[in-house]
């Protein structure tokens, strides 16, 4: 299953050309975004920070499988400043609600309505961007990832 994945993602990126948005080294873009629990959360309130954005929908089994891992690196980093954000891409959020739930989800999840997609080109799931705390993108991996891969990254950006 997962090598299938994979091989999707790499598919629609080479019909993509290749794209993937903003890239290593380069300043994230602004944004603004519903949370599923209701108000907003704006890159701005961010800065300063290091980000790990985890771009997900319910319906992606590794994504699914990423869930619960990435709760306990938000429990294990949050104290070192790290503010882990879930982007549900393009579903409501009831499902990003349930889903949040469903793995006792404690960071916020955002209801991309196509906002942050556009900005990473985002065109598989899942897809990881960790950024320093100024701002500039650190690494974006397309695709599954493990807790200590995800682990690696995260010490990269604090």
């Amino acid at each position: 299953m997962k090598r299938a994945c994979a091989l999707a993602v790499l598919l629609l990126v080479a019909c993509n050309g290749g794209t993937s948005g903003p890239g290593t080294g380069k300043i994230a873009p602004p944004w603004s975004d519903p949370l599923a629990t209701g108000g907003k959360l704006t890159s701005a309130s961010l800065h300063g920070d290091p980000v790990y954005l985890n771009f997900f929908a319910t319906w992606c089994p590794p994504c699914n499988e990423e869930a619960p891992g990435i709760e306990k690196l938000e429990k294990r980093y949050a104290g070192r400043g790290l503010r882990i954000v879930g982007v549900d891409v393009e579903e409501n959020a009831t499902l990003a609600r349930r889903f949040r739930a469903k793995y006792g989800l404690t960071y916020p999840i955002l209801v991309d309505t196509g906002t942050l997609e556009n900005l990473y080109r985002v065109n598989g799931l899942p897809v990881h961007v960790f950024i320093y705390r100024d701002g500039t993108i650190h690494r974006i991996v397309i695709g599954e990832m493990s807790s200590s891969e995800i682990r690696a990254e995260i010490r990269a950006i604090l």
